[in-house]
């Protein structure tokens, strides 16, 4: 399948091995060349020597972290080891959002801040919020942050978005975007890890507690963008609606061209009108299980940066 560790594009670990799966959120499937592990073909470092010039250039890490790139390098990223990491469904967000020149943008649900750093490389002018609730990842996200310069324009908040009014003003943001947890408190297999459980299972806040808080701190006619499985579309709709945020742009994520959709990716407007516009799929994989030039230039960051 594409693990979680897909959106990552290149192989920095000491062992030169490439990315272990961990079976994350991320519901696409990839049956791989002859079964392999398609995160084994990610691999980018090839020589002690460049991996070497990389890790001069991060400073050092905790022993149970790794230290992994985005965009060819361009962006380099503290995970966890053993609890949640980025996700392709991230890239598909960041990629899907609409930002306006001088925007600003609030990420509820941060995690370590992989999507506001893609964001930011990709948006030069905007500004950016996160919002997480768990410490060690707030930790690790604020901790990113510095690695890849961008105090100036990226502030990491602790908190909780079913009490959004104590982090933030009403009506302050053009933009929200959300990657929220994709099941139920108790559906599937609920992991022990803490940052694994709460960014897959509404454990802590359910999708109704995210929209809300966007629907908060949204102007009148700001946008919230969202990546959700396929299979809960019909939940994400009704529910941005009963939040007052009408869905108006819907585009479906296919791991093949003609298979089921896996990923649903959906923008909508505070208080906007009833009409939404369904765009052309996108598809993750062409029919060699490479993955599509659209794709390609997403995890590479040369898609459209604006």
């Amino acid at each position: 399948m594409i693990d979680e560790h897909a959106v990552l594009d290149s192989g920095y670990k000491e062992n030169f091995t490439g990315f272990q799966a961990t079976g994350e959120k991320c519901p696409i499937k990839d049956p791989g060349a002859n079964g392999s592990d398609s995160a084994q073909r990610l691999v980018a470092v090839t020589n002690e020597s460049e991996f070497a010039q990389f890790r001069a250039s991060v400073p050092p890490r905790a022993d149970d972290e790794t230290v992994d790139a985005l965009f060819d390098g361009r962006i380099k990223l503290y995970q966890s080891r053993g609890g949640y990491r980025v996700s392709l469904d991230a890239a598909l967000l960041a990629h899907f959002v609409q930002i306006k020149p001088d925007a600003k943008i609030v990420e509820l649900g941060a995690g370590n801040g992989a999507i506001i750093l893609m964001l930011a490389y990709r948006h030069p002018s905007a500004r950016f919020t996160g919002v997480e609730i768990q410490a060690a990842m707030l930790a690790r996200a604020r901790r990113n942050v510095v690695l890849n310069g961008l105090q100036e324009r990226v502030k990491m908040l602790g908190g909780d978005v079913r009490a959004i009014a104590a982090l933030a003003a009403a009506g302050s943001y053009d933009l929200a975007i959300c990657n929220p947890p994709y099941r139920s408190a108790l559906s599937g297999r609920v992991s022990p890890n803490p940052e694994k459980r709460i960014a897959r299972h509404e454990s802590e806040c359910a999708l109704g507690h995210f929209l809300r808080a966007g629907s908060y701190l949204l102007a009148k006619r700001g946008r919230m963008a969202l990546v959700y499985p396929a299979f809960r579309c019909v939940d994400l709709l009704t529910s941005m609606r009963a939040a007052g945020i009408e869905p108006k742009r819907l585009r479906m994520v296919h791991s093949f061209r003609g298979s089921a959709a896996s990923l649903v990716l959906v923008d909508g407007v505070k208080g906007g009108k009833s009409q939404i516009a369904v765009e052309a799929p996108l598809v993750v994989y062409d029919d060699q299980r490479r993955y599509t030039a659209e794709i390609t230039a997403m995890l590479s960051g040369t898609a459209g940066r604006i």
